[in-house]
């Protein structure tokens, strides 16, 4: 297949162009480079069936060429980034997404968005279920990416509906693994990098609200797998296991060999106190569940950022 990632410079994106390059697909990248980076690239850029293109997709996108389906990964993913560019974020899941769905319908292409468990805000319900509708502030400081993923959500099935456009949507949970940004803002590099130079962690609040962490490859098989799908309906695609961030912490100071002390900090706003993902159906539709194990998955992680750390 040809496929088109829309984002591939990011953290994910750029993993599964590599996962979809080694099971003999032909990749065109698509990047702007307002979050992604040109050496998630390096390897890629080599590559026999890649091919990459500069661009923002909030404006058409100026593909001829016949494509059989088209990710979308792109927009700013970390807090720092999208409270850095709300606007570029919302223009993203909202223009960015329906010039995708249009070239999708243009190419007779099958279309994946890459949703957000953002999308459940600061969630009632535990662990949460796709039918759950969420509890979002659309007024917070966080508003502008997970108001972005629910229109974007809400658009993908209007073209569903309205077009009968073969759609699939990812509901993705915290993922971690190399690549990630050291100055992300999510608590896996932060902690990390960190640890690595013996600063002190910082954890917010009293530290017992809880994520549960996805490595990488784990989902990057979930999507391929959801994206060869008939379900058209979200689908959560994370790691069930969950640990609150002090846990988290102690854990990346056993694994680093650290000697940060914890430093607590007031609790930001919005911010989700516990994020567990339901993945029954995952499990059900896709016959997906993840593999790696935290500790395995942060060993590969803290390798990379040793790489990076001084």
């Amino acid at each position: 297949m040809r496929i088109l990632i829309a984002g591939a410079a990011g953290f994910i994106g750029s993993h599964l162009s590599e996962g979809l390059l080694r099971a003999g697909h032909q990749v065109v990248g698509v990047d702007n480079f307002v979050t992604g980076r040109r050496e998630n690239l390096a390897d890629l850029l080599g590559s026999p069936g890649f091919t990459f293109l500069e661009h923002d997709v909030a404006e058409p996108l100026p593909v001829e060429e016949p494509l059989d389906a088209i990710y979308h990964l792109a927009s700013p993913a970390s807090p720092n980034d999208y409270l850095k560019y709300p606007i570029e974020t919302l223009r993203v899941g909202s223009e960015g997404t329906r010039n995708l769905l249009e070239a999708s319908l243009a190419h007779g292409a099958r279309f994946l968005l890459a949703s957000t468990s953002e999308c459940y805000g600061d969630p009632l319900e535990h662990p949460q279920r796709e039918t759950y509708w969420g509890n979002v502030n659309p007024v917070g400081p966080r508003s502008c990416y997970d108001e972005a993923k629910r229109y974007a959500e809400a658009l993908t099935m209007a073209y569903f509906r309205r077009h009968g456009l073969r759609t699939n949507i990812a509901r993705i949970f915290n993922t971690y693994g190399p690549r990630m940004k050291l100055d992300d803002g999510r608590v896996v590099p932060q902690f990390i990098d960190l640890a690595l130079r013996s600063l002190p962690l910082t954890v917010y609040g009293d530290g017992r609200q809880t994520r549960s962490f996805c490595y990488i490859s784990d989902l990057v098989e979930g999507l391929t797998r959801l994206a060869s799908s008939d379900e058209r309906y979200p689908v959560n695609l994370g790691n069930p296991v969950e640990v609150t961030i002090l846990e988290f912490a102690n854990r990346i100071l056993e694994l680093t060999g650290g000697r940060s002390t914890i430093e607590y900090r007031p609790l930001p706003e919005d911010d989700p106190k516990r994020r567990k993902p339901d993945i029954d159906k995952a499990r059900r539709v896709l016959g997906w569940q993840p593999e790696v194990s935290l500790d395995d998955g942060l060993r590969q992680t803290i390798r990379f950022f040793q790489g990076l750390t001084p």
